[in-house]
């Protein structure tokens, strides 16, 4: 009998979470830490960088931008491959796809090779959210769910406290080569991934072992014929070179154009995968989750600027605030996962954010003492940011099992542009006013709309304007209700969903 067999299991009620569930969030919550800290690593050599291949502040700030311009494309590539070959597979390809782009940007020689590694870990990224959290939201006991989602997503959290706590031991040491070619490390969870975990419940139950032996191709509205396929060939292309002008210095004075351009493309893709019951559940999720990056990545991102230009703090005092932020966002996808089983996913979701507001102009407010200002910052990202812990869950929710993978790591990571425009904008704010005040009034204003849409329940409305029997929650369906349909019987790609509201 295997360790992770012995019946030594958690029970409460119907509940149950067995040694081999444990083990999945384990591989999973891993790959997300080692996710989180392979992502902010650029940020934190990027001065590094600039002066050894003498870039412009603008170039060398387009390098952190790279990932973004591939991520809609590995969310949802690697998302169909999990829906067609099982989520271990793709979590395994997503894991080794960010993991060697990481080393390589070790090798680069100038700016257009580490841009290049940068675009692979775009990719990779992408198929890790879609891959790791399906995998284990379909292996963990159905009323479990959120509780799964919050514990997962607190690795990614746990990934920029660790980069930024080898950051100080590493570099000054070795260079910044080596914290890049430590980022190769996660190929050894691939391919332990790969030996010891199982496939997912419920993929493995209503795909792999259906009678007909048929696997889902969510790609299949994109090629229905000849002439579409190489349409969206050149969707496709004109999307990926129109974020790629977006994000580098090639787009400067067309930014507004081009931003244009590359949303009709994704928005195109959108109500092809949707299809005609759908694409308003699609595209409307897609705004839901571009909001949420537009009011929590100002203060991810522009909050050491803040600290050091504002209030004028030192170094180690800026390091002693990120660490209280990065505990807080940890702490906080803890919180969402336990209230989300509690109230349900759409509530929590609102109500924490709604408990957030009342930190947001304090943080702000706060000038003169370290300590306040980090228990309010604690405070604040905990309530403001963990609750994205539970993100994975409110959007799986609305996907049945043969389409999830790909449908959620399409919509999310086409949403996830937000998190690339919302430094711009902040910083523009700034212009008018103080950085301080141009971060309180973007949170505040866009956390209102995001607590509008979720809590409104704004994507189901309208998907429900297409497709009125579509269930409630596909992951945490009622039983003899809808959500629970067999797999033969469960809607396909364009039927579209619900918001979850389960306890």
């Amino acid at each position: 009998m295997r360790p992770w067999d012995i019946p030594g299991r958690i029970r409460s009620g119907r509940l149950e979470v067995t040694g081999s569930q444990w083990k999945a969030m384990f591989a999973a919550w891993i790959g997300y830490l080692l996710d989180g800290f392979d992502f902010v690593l650029i940020t934190l050599v990027l001065t590094d960088i600039a002066g050894e291949f003498h870039l412009r502040t603008t170039t060398a700030a387009s390098l952190i931008s790279g990932a973004f311009i591939t991520r809609w494309l590995g969310g949802a590539a690697l998302g169909a491959m999990g829906d067609h070959y099982g989520r271990r597979a793709a979590m395994i390809t997503s894991i080794l796809l960010y993991s060697l782009g990481t080393f390589a940007c070790g090798f680069a020689w100038d700016y257009t090779s580490l841009f290049v590694a940068r675009l692979v870990i775009g990719l990779g990224m992408a198929g890790e959210y879609s891959a790791g959290a399906t995998y284990v939201l379909e292996s963990w006991p159905t009323r479990w769910r959120n509780r799964a989602s919050g514990f997962l997503i607190s690795g990614y959290a746990g990934g920029t406290v660790l980069a930024a706590e080898l950051y100080t031991w590493v570099v000054p040491r070795w260079g910044w080569r080596w914290m890049f070619w430590i980022g190769v490390l996660p190929v050894l969870v691939a391919v332990w991934v790969r030996r010891s975990l199982p496939e997912a419940g419920d993929w493995q139950r209503q795909i792999a072992a259906r009678a007909d032996g048929e696997r889902p191709n969510p790609f299949r509205p994109l090629f229905t014929g000849r002439l579409r396929g190489w349409g969206n060939m050149a969707l496709a292309a004109t999307a990926s070179v129109a974020l790629f002008c977006v994000f580098t210095p090639v787009g400067a004075g067309g930014v507004p154009w081009l931003s244009g351009v590359a949303a009709l493309c994704l928005i195109a893709f959108a109500v092809q995968l949707g299809g005609r019951r759908g694409w308003l559940l699609y595209v409307s999720l897609m705004a839901t989750v571009f909001c949420a990056f537009l009011y929590s990545w100002p203060i991810q991102a522009l909050l050491p600027t803040y600290l050091k230009t504002d209030l004028g703090y030192a170094p180690a005092q800026v390091t002693d605030v990120m660490f209280y932020a990065g505990f807080g966002t940890m702490a906080g996808c803890w919180l969402a996962g336990f209230a989300g089983d509690l109230l349900g996913t759409r509530r929590a979701y609102a109500y924490t954010l709604l408990a957030s507001l009342a930190f947001v102009f304090p943080v702000f407010a706060v000038r003169d003492s370290l300590p306040a200002l980090g228990v309010l910052i604690f405070v604040l990202l905990a309530l403001g940011q963990g609750i994205s812990g539970i993100l994975p869950k409110y959007l799986a929710g609305h996907f049945p099992t043969a389409t999830r993978a790909a449908s959620l790591g399409f919509v999310y990571n086409v949403g996830a542009l937000g998190g690339a425009v919302a430094p711009v904008l902040g910083a523009r704010l700034a212009e008018g006013m103080p950085l301080g005040r141009a971060l309180a009034v973007l949170t505040f204003g866009l956390t209102l709309v995001v607590i509008l849409l979720v809590g409104g329940n704004v994507p189901q409305r309208l998907g429900r304007l297409a497709d009125r029997q579509a269930p409630d929650d596909h992951l945490v369906p009622e039983p003899g209700g809808a959500g629970a349909l067999p797999a033969a019987a469960a809607p396909g790609p364009a039927s579209g969903g619900a918001a979850p509201d389960a306890p």
